[in-house]
């Protein structure tokens, strides 16, 4: 008779990823509904974070004027992770600041960093060259923005959110009709002062330990090509990959996105 062989959970883990999906500004964690049924369909655990004052986060974006109190949802899960677990954390657009502020702090927890269309800036908003890499400039639309001021009218705005009849056209041309209807109903505005504070200063050994990868967006109104090309030229990843999608490649090619995410994870020594 064979010999009964029993699994640590350490050895289990490392044979079936874990990804943590990260959404962007005005976004939840209801973006990644797609991916997520495909990934759980084929086996995998996925976590879908929800940050501060997004999806069914009840506070208030205008309340939110910290990254670090814009991020907790997401630092909160990775310190909570065992200390042998390792995650595949993927961010779509604002969401690559989450990431990267993970990479800062949970390196040793990070078996790959994966930016969808992400901002990837090494140490977040410390230049001007990084603002102009990183933040979206959507002018070419008109004013496209509703704005809030949570700190009063004479002070910078906290937070923003792109007004419904540019929704579409702006982040979702791509995508189908009925995932474009479900953003209208779902989007929140986004805390952009928070956003903006973005600086990480406490680099660490462990930084350029975590293998990233980046998918670009060919078709991107919001993160444009040249931005992203710009991003992975200043701070190079391991891969890069393309996909022929608009800024929202989680309902315009949910089927590739997912097809890379489980090739990257395999890139990454998984089975």
């Amino acid at each position: 008779m064979g010999e009964e062989v029993s699994m640590t959970e350490t050895e289990t883990a490392d044979m079936n990823p874990h990804f943590v999906l990260v959404h962007g500004v005005s976004g939840g964690a209801w973006c990644w509904y797609k991916i997520r049924c495909l990934m759980e369909n084929s086996g995998y655990k996925v976590s879908c974070i929800d940050l501060k004052g997004a999806g069914i986060d009840q506070s208030d974006a205008n309340s939110i004027l910290s990254f670090d109190d814009y991020n907790k949802p997401l630092m909160d899960f990775m310190s909570a992770l065992p200390d042998t677990e390792q995650v595949i954390l993927v961010g779509h657009s604002a969401g690559g600041l989450s990431v990267t502020q993970a990479i800062h702090k949970f390196a040793k927890k990070i078996r790959l960093a994966v930016y969808v269309a992400a901002t990837m800036l090494k140490l977040g908003f410390l230049t001007d060259q990084d603002v102009k890499d990183g933040v979206p400039d959507l002018s070419q639309f008109g004013d496209v923005y509703e704005l809030g001021f949570g700190l009063g009218p004479e002070q910078p705005p906290t937070s923003a959110i792109v007004k419904k009849e540019f929704q579409r056209k702006i982040i979702y041309q791509m995508s189908p009709q009925e995932d474009s209807t479900l953003a209208t109903m779902l989007l929140r505005p986004g805390p952009i002062l928070a956003l903006q504070c973005a600086r990480f200063m406490e680099e660490t050994e462990f930084l350029d330990n975590v293998p990233r990868i980046y998918i670009k967006t060919m078709h991107d109104n919001v993160v444009k090509p040249d931005q992203q090309d710009a991003m992975i030229k200043r701070w190079p990843p391991s891969q890069v990959h393309v996909l022929d999608s608009d800024h929202s490649p989680f309902f315009s090619a949910p089927f590739l996105l997912f097809g890379l995410l489980v090739k990257v994870a395999t890139s990454a020594g998984y089975n």
